[in-house]
């Protein structure tokens, strides 16, 4: 069975900070080929689609596309800052390795 990504608080409250759903946005994670370890996540601000997993709290929405789905089992979705920079970032137990930007894993 498979377990869908969780949205941490943390993330959740980042997305009430900049506005997402007052503009009709919702965080969008989508997985796609490329990057140096073979895939990549692609996080933005996007617009709700029929095909998306829906994932809500504190009145926010992040969106998972259904190809983006299975990529991300289990998976976290949160909201980090840190010397290198506030940003959304993926904790992936599918993911085999990683490169060191964190956007690009294999499996």
């Amino acid at each position: 069975m498979q377990l869908p990504p969780k949205v941490t608080q943390r993330a959740f409250e980042r997305l009430a900070e900049i506005g997402a759903a007052e503009q009709g946005q919702a965080l969008r994670v989508a997985v796609e080929g490329g990057g140096c370890s073979g895939f990549q996540y692609e996080i933005k601000l996007d617009a709700q689609t029929d095909d998306d997993l829906v994932l809500e709290g504190a009145g926010e929405k992040v969106l998972v596309d259904s190809v983006s789905l299975p990529f991300l089992t289990d998976a976290v979705i949160d909201f980090t800052e840190e010397l290198i920079g506030a940003r959304f970032v993926i904790n992936n137990p599918n993911a085999t390795s990683s490169c060191g930007c964190g956007t690009s894993f294999s499996m």
